[in-house]
């Protein structure tokens, strides 16, 4: 399964969006009165969240609870984003629903703030002919999670023996 970055918009519509490692959209979905326990559900048949991302510049319950589940790592703006910025920051892609929309901007401000680390671990892997997405995939992960990018080569190759 693949390890993704989970952008939440909390509220009473909930807006959520998953993002590869990559930075690509995999899934968004929105659910009026849902609560941690649906957003846990529905992420689970996406993938393995590692960043757990709100919309917001403070900690959220909703957010929280959702990372508690998954063991992630959670990734809160630094200030708000002006609906104008959101509404940038998704221009190509099809989202119509404005909560999904805000889920999307909050996982897309988590992934570029990991972004550089995560092009330096594919062009690492591509050094190492590392030509397995999912070993890829597993670095990213663990690189977001607080490992250098040669701990987690090493870890991971150590697991491959």
């Amino acid at each position: 399964m693949v390890h993704i970055i989970v952008g939440i918009d909390p509220g009473k519509t909930v807006g959520v969006a998953c993002l590869d490692l990559n930075g690509r959209l995999l899934a968004t979905f929105h659910e009026t009165s849902a609560g941690p326990d649906w957003i846990i559900a529905s992420v689970r048949e996406v993938g393995i969240p590692v960043l757990i991302a709100g919309d917001k510049p403070f900690e959220n319950h909703v957010v929280r609870k959702v990372n508690a589940a998954f063991n992630a790592r959670q990734f809160y703006p630094e200030r708000e984003l002006r609906v104008d910025q959101k509404r940038e920051m998704a221009r190509h892609q099809e989202i119509r629903n404005p909560h999904e929309r805000d889920a999307y901007a909050a996982a897309l401000k988590a992934y570029n703030a990991y972004s550089n680390k995560l092009k330096q671990a594919d062009a690492i892997a591509a050094g190492k002919e590392i030509a397995d997405p999912a070993r890829t995939d597993e670095i990213k992960a663990k690189i977001i999670r607080r490992y250098s990018i040669s701990e987690a080569m090493h870890n991971i190759e150590a697991n491959r023996r």
